[in-house]
């Protein structure tokens, strides 16, 4: 394993793609270099060859002057042709021993170059060369002049000769020159060739190793811009590309899984989101048919069915009871008679109530076997008064999902704020009836069943005259106290009914107050006046109905008693909920009326106070007149003693 590791490194490093691509750069640069060099060193390798060759053909017209010179000697003197030969012998000389023959020789030339020039050298040297120093020497002597003719004639026998190695050596300078440049071409070409190889290897391999693994993962990364997750690169060499290859295979199957994750979120919040807008509806349609109708038989059956669409249930009832009833009644229900018939033939109602909780339970259900039902209390914070009872469907072992069951459980308790806000509501229209009735009763008892009385006695009065003969004036006189009570009567019938038919403005107390004033000022020619401080307070209905009748009272009197040119009627309501209601006249003041208005009219208004939790007086105006007061809070109309006894007497 340490042996793979290490290797492993190695073999990406071989097939890195930047080793690769330094390699063919580092390729082209060697042969540029290569190229460039042997240019370079053949090119000084050739630096002297002309002017080499230029010297050695100076050897052969040199060869042919000293040979001219030797013929020409017979021409002229002896010593000037000896000069003339001497000097050219050793300007030979140093043409040959010339540094720009042996510049080359030194640089390394050719074995046949230097061969030739050796042996140019050593045929000068020891055949051409001694014949002409001993004629050259012959010459020099004065008297006794040895023959020349011999060397003469041998130089110019054998200077063809010696010619034709000096053109061999010229030749071969020309030949190696030649192969020389030939060398310096050919490398050349290699190098040009071997780059071009190198160069299109290169090309081809970018084509294979990087064009077409990047058009294949620029097509991957298309199509998971896509959102496709299900393409994977196909190179996955060990270089960079196919390691980012790889990586891409990587990174796409976890955003696959990510994705599949996140898609499967998404359902799962979708359904969260169906379910609870489902919830919401039910919820919604449960509060408004309850709220615009009280909890009926229809409008119970009909939020039942809304349950069976939402949650698959085969039927459902709704049963008013409380647990350990024997028996309950049946407010609503869905399911046929059979169905009705067969799942309560139980002996008493314990296991559709349960001990007040959701529970599960079994019954017989006919041919059909066993059934399951769910039951939920119809509970109102610590009061139940019944039991959502539902038919579960589908197999056994499987109920409803627990925010089904969670949303039946809310829907339970809209159903039991329902019952109890009607029963509320039909105790409050009960206590409403029975206050009015004791109202209109004592109202009788304070008015008509007075003047009766007094007509009762007036008229045990007049058979008591008739009786005795008193005589025609004691039973006229008691003949028109008679007719005074019955008018009295009759005026306190027609004020009765119409207190009876009052009905309150909807609009509130403030409006209703306007209407009471106006129809007494339509009444009679007083001038009343209304002074409304009630601003935003809020009063209950029977708080309304008490203070209009208190100030119907009150104006009442007013006109009946008082005698009085103006009436005001000034309401004020503090913001602490204290109400204070006062009806001044400018009249004669209480006086003897005192006594009539505590018959009439005085303990039917105390007595509305005290409904009202408040108190009432009578007292002297500011302008000498009478002046009611009732005083109350809104907060006590509600939980006076009156109203309290009143509940507990139901």
């Amino acid at each position: 394993m340490a042996v793979q590791s290490q290797e492993m490194p190695v073999t990406k490093r071989r097939k890195s793609l930047l080793l690769r691509l330094g390699m063919a750069m580092a390729g082209i640069t060697t042969l540029a270099l290569i190229g460039m060099l042997s240019s370079v060193l053949i090119a000084r390798t050739l630096d002297g060859f002309a002017a080499a060759i230029n010297q050695a053909g100076t050897l052969r017209m040199q060869s042919y002057r000293i040979a001219s010179s030797l013929i020409h000697a017979e021409r002229e003197s002896e010593q000037r042709a000896r000069i003339t030969t001497e000097q050219l012998v050793e300007e030979y000389n140093q043409r040959l021993l010339s540094p720009r023959i042996h510049n080359v020789l030194d640089k390394g030339a050719s074995d046949r170059v230097t061969q030739a020039y050796l042996a140019v050298e050593q045929h000068w040297q020891s055949q051409m060369e001694p014949p002409l120093q001993a004629y050259i020497a012959a010459q020099k002597q004065p008297f006794d002049k040895p023959d020349t003719e011999q060397q003469r004639a041998f130089y110019l026998a054998h200077v063809d000769r010696f010619v034709e190695d000096i053109h061999y050596f010229v030749k071969m300078l020309e030949l190696d020159a030649e192969e020389k440049t030939q060398q310096l071409h050919l490398i050349q070409l290699i190098s040009l060739v071997l780059t071009l190889i190198v160069v299109f290897v290169s090309l081809y391999l970018t084509q294979k190793d990087v064009l077409l693994p990047l058009r294949d993962l620029l097509s991957c990364a298309n199509a998971a811009r896509n959102r496709d997750f299900s393409v994977r690169s196909r190179y996955l060499n060990d270089d960079e590309l196919g390691q980012l290859g790889s990586a891409f295979n990587l990174m796409a199957e976890d955003l696959s899984r990510v994705y599949q994750d996140l898609e499967s979120r998404v359902k799962e919040k979708t359904a969260n989101l169906e379910r609870s807008n489902q919830s919401l509806e039910l919820l919604y349609a449960t509060s408004r048919r309850l709220s615009e109708s009280p909890p009926t038989t229809a409008v119970l059956t009909e939020l039942i069915r809304d349950i069976e669409r939402l949650t698959g249930c085969a039927g459902g009832s709704i049963c008013i009871g409380r647990p350990g009833d024997k028996q309950a009644y049946r407010l609503a229900t869905t399911q046929s008679a059979l169905q009705v018939h067969s799942d309560c033939q139980l002996p008493d109602c314990g296991d559709c109530f349960g001990n007040g909780e959701t529970h599960l339970f079994e019954a017989a259900s006919g041919s059909d076997g066993m059934s399951r039902y769910l039951s939920l209390p119809i509970r109102d914070q610590e009061q139940q008064y019944g039991a959502l009872v539902l038919a579960l469907s589908g197999p056994a072992g499987e109920g409803l999902d627990e925010w089904q069951q969670r949303l039946l459980e809310a829907v339970a308790s809209h159903i039991a704020i329902s019952i109890n806000m009607a029963r509320q509501a039909s105790q409050s229209r009960m206590l409403s009836l029975q206050e009015e009735r004791s109202v209109i009763a004592r109202e009788l008892h304070d008015s008509l069943a007075q003047s009766l009385s007094y007509l009762k006695i007036q008229v045990s009065r007049l058979e008591k005259e008739i009786k005795e003969g008193s005589g025609q004036s004691a039973a006229l006189q008691v003949s028109g106290m008679l007719r005074k009570g019955l008018n009295g009567a009759y005026r306190q019938l027609r004020e009765l009914l119409t207190t009876f038919r009052l009905r309150i403005n909807p609009e509130g107390l403030s409006a209703a107050l306007e209407d009471t004033v106006n129809e007494y000022r339509e009444r009679s020619s007083i001038e009343i006046t209304l002074d409304d401080r009630i601003a935003n307070c809020q009063f209950n209905p029977n708080a309304e109905i008490h203070v209009i009748q208190i100030v119907r009272e009150a104006l009442s009197n007013v006109l009946r008693h008082a005698s009085a040119t103006k009436a005001s009627v000034d309401v004020e309501c503090a913001a602490s909920g204290l109400v204070k209601v006062m009806i001044d006249d400018d009249g004669i003041g209480l006086g003897e009326e005192v006594e009539m208005l505590s018959h009439y009219g005085l303990p039917i208004m105390q007595e509305r106070a005290e409904w009202l939790g408040g108190k009432l007086s009578i007292g002297v105006s500011p302008s000498g007149g009478t002046r009611v007061t009732l005083t109350f809070s809104v907060s006590d109309t509600d939980g006076s003693p009156s109203h309290n006894h009143l509940v507990r007497g139901m």
